[in-house]
């Protein structure tokens, strides 16, 4: 859901940004009752208090990942899924095992090339541009959930500062 840029505060802080259209999507599929986790190697608290504005729990969010299939296959259980019914997006050589594992493997056109060997889908957009967005959308459209209500939308994402 990055670009892989990362910034660099004085305080030792580390900073990723996001892109908006990836947020809402994700916001909807949690609306629309769908396990959403995010598996990252990154450790800041930032990433936590991002993704909760788009309605993913904190526990669905993995910091510090380094084995990242133990993370799935505990997010899979959490949520009584089975691998093959989760979709995963990876851009780096510790997403691999993942990818492969899970029922749709998707990254981005960028993404490193061990990535790209073991993705079902191999995007036409780089990470942090929409692309989250656009899978995500494109699943739910394909099942009938892209649907939005802006008074179920307003009540579960009241306006916070972020």
């Amino acid at each position: 859901m990055t670009d892989g840029g990362i910034f660099a505060a004085l305080d030792g802080e580390l900073y990723r940004t996001f892109d908006a259209k990836d947020g809402f999507a994700v916001r909807m599929a949690c609306l629309q009752g769908y396990a959403v986790g995010v598996i990252t190697g990154g450790r800041s608290l930032s990433i936590t208090n991002r993704f909760r504005t788009n309605g993913i729990e904190p526990e669905d969010v993995y910091l510090g990942s380094r084995i990242k299939i133990i993370d799935f296959d505990d997010f899979c259980r959490r949520h009584s899924l089975r691998r093959e019914e989760v979709m995963y997006f990876g851009d780096d050589v510790p997403d691999v095992e993942v990818i492969r594992a899970a029922g749709i493997g998707v990254c981005p056109s960028d993404a490193a090339i061990e990535c790209k060997e073991a993705a079902d889908i191999v995007s036409d957009r780089p990470g942090g541009k929409a692309l989250v967005r656009k899978h995500i959308e494109e699943v739910m459209r394909l099942q009938g959930t892209w649907t939005f209500d802006s008074h179920a939308y307003a009540a579960k994402y009241k306006a916070t500062k972020e």
